[in-house]
């Protein structure tokens, strides 16, 4: 009964692609303790410094008191709606001037709710090839067709629009601002221009350039100017702010239909009160006084050669990027392969991670050592 399942464990592990969780011994801002030893943690998405800081933490609890649960005990329609959720709703929704703002328990339950819910029967979505999986999820799962264009190419967009927009109703273009394993930027002024020429609504998820682009951390589209022009924006808690849960914010009438209709809001849980507090804390007390190291961390990203804080070292083979790991590893770096269907076939990689805390000379001996396995990795 088991045997298929033994197989493709099996087989997966003959490829060098078995996952496992791992036991880890401690976190500390920019180290992790993993096996024994304190390691330079370049795999994390803690890009403030503020998860699993101990300071941060105390001091929200010394101003939280006991004011809020552990649990909230059921879902936001029926009982698990306090006045701190919808705190942290309007503090959003003021930041970005939209029409209105939703929480989700993470950033997958968001793209998973807000693609399947938006496209029914009858409508499109159009997305970049390399959209996270969460995308993908939720387009499968919506009643709509969905096409995928070659990643941030605008020009292959567009011919999609022209051949299939006028044979559906409503259509949407869903796009990463910052996509998760490559550290590059979509073309977000094209994707507003395309969706005004062919009546589209646009979904942007800034799960990864909330809290770390723009002035007051709003993402890439403050850092463009262009945050209105976006019908709705995905963005998490989970990441920069240290914390756990996502939102939507944009246009009320997208908003009021999710409340309504997305089944990852309608039948989950409510995250807990106090983790909507301290989201909160965080985005009013702690992200205004980031900008300076926001902007050295991503001055160092480009000095790497990225887009952003995200740098991919793509490798190639699986063997071969597990073979690199672990030679990081003795050398004090934590770095973790990164293999399909996270990524393409043949583009296995190692994703270096910048947070806050990690400076130019951390990474020196790291250039060097990668240097010095391969000539044609380069960082």
């Amino acid at each position: 009964m088991f045997e298929t399942y033994t197989e493709t464990l099996e087989d997966l592990k003959s490829h060098s692609h078995l996952r496992a969780l791992k036991d880890y011994g401690d976190k500390d801002e920019k180290y992790i303790y993993f096996k024994g030893q304190k390691l330079l943690n370049l795999s994390s998405n803690n890009y403030l410094g503020l998860a699993d800081n101990r300071a941060v933490t105390k001091e929200f609890l010394e101003s939280a008191g006991a004011d809020y649960s552990f649990g909230s005990a059921s879902a936001r329609l029926l009982t698990g709606s306090l006045p701190v959720y919808k705190e942290l709703e309007n503090l959003i929704t003021d930041l970005y001037k939209s029409g209105g703002t939703l929480l989700f328990n993470s950033g997958y339950h968001a793209n998973v709710g807000i693609n399947s819910t938006l496209a029914g029967k009858g409508d499109v979505i159009f997305s970049d090839k390399l959209n996270h999986a969460s995308i993908i999820d939720g387009m499968r799962l919506s009643e709509g067709k969905f096409f995928r264009y070659p990643h941030n190419d605008m020009g292959a967009l567009e011919k999609l629009l022209v051949r299939e927009r006028n044979n559906f109703n409503n259509a949407i273009i869903v796009s990463e601002s910052v996509f998760s394993m490559d550290g590059d930027i979509a073309d977000i002024r094209r994707l507003v221009e395309l969706k005004n020429k062919y009546n589209c609504i646009l979904v942007l998820d800034e799960a990864h350039a909330f809290g770390v682009f723009g002035e007051t951390g709003l993402g890439v589209t403050e850092t463009l100017g262009l945050t209105g022009d976006v019908d709705l924006i995905v963005g998490t808690f989970g990441k920069a702010i240290g914390s756990m849960g996502a939102f939507a914010t944009g246009r009320k009438v997208l908003i009021d239909y999710l409340i309504n209709k997305a089944r990852s809001f309608i039948f989950s849980t409510a995250l807990p009160p106090v983790t909507i507090a301290f989201s909160k804390w965080i985005i009013e007390n702690k992200l205004p006084e980031t900008f300076e190291r926001r902007q050295k961390m991503l001055e160092l990203g480009k000095k790497l050669g990225s887009d952003s804080h995200i740098i991919p070292v793509i490798i190639g083979e699986n063997d071969r990027t597990v073979e690199v790991c672990d030679i990081l590893f003795k050398d004090g770096y934590f770095t973790l392969p990164i293999r399909p269907p996270t990524v393409p076939a043949g583009t296995s990689r190692i994703r270096l991670s910048l947070t806050t805390e990690i400076q130019e000379k951390d990474l020196e001996k790291l250039c060097s050592v990668i240097g010095s396995i391969n000539k044609t990795i380069k960082i």
